[in-house]
């Protein structure tokens, strides 16, 4: 029995529909493994502050994460800039201005080592962190934060421990 070109063509398609195709998954292996080493350092990665030795800080609920940037600490006996330490909290407790000048100085020339590009004509508005203990008293900490706000500083975060899952204040 002979077949016309066409219908030999079709038989042919049939008996290669037939053959098993296998898929070589090593390749596909290595590329998942690739990606999941990938994805778990990039995860534990995480944005921390500087810690302080003897600093209790205040708890609170918030979610979001500290980003690195200047770090003001206010001890119990002194106030350190990223691990400098710039006044005596006894010192800034007797000034009765509203900023603290030794502060104000320190950051101004953090700023000029950190300087960013002008945006539409202004300066960026600059992050800062505050590290205070939880018994900080309100005037100090009130002063730190207007001396930063008065020094360009305008996006500050005050350090916070998170508290737990079920956890209440």
């Amino acid at each position: 029995m002979s077949y016309s070109a066409s219908e030999r063509r079709i038989i042919r398609k049939i008996k290669q529909s037939k053959r098993q195709v296998s898929i070589n998954v090593v390749s596909l292996i290595d590329i998942f493994a690739i990606l999941v080493f990938y994805l778990l350092v990039n995860a534990l990665v995480v944005e921390v502050i500087p810690e302080y030795q003897n600093l209790k800080l205040p708890d609170s609920v918030s979610k979001d994460k500290a980003k690195r940037t200047v770090a003001v600490a206010i001890s119990d006996h002194s106030i350190l800039v990223d691990d400098h330490v710039v006044m005596s909290v006894d010192e800034a407790l007797l000034v009765n201005e509203r900023t603290l000048q030794s502060l104000a100085q320190v950051l101004s020339s953090r700023q000029k080592d950190d300087e960013k590009p002008l945006i539409d004509g202004e300066p960026e508005i600059l992050d800062v962190n505050i590290v205070a203990d939880y018994k900080t008293p309100y005037e100090l900490l009130k002063k730190v934060l207007a001396t930063c706000v008065d020094a360009k500083y305008g996006k500050v975060s005050l350090a916070v421990r998170a508290l737990e899952q079920g956890a209440s204040l």
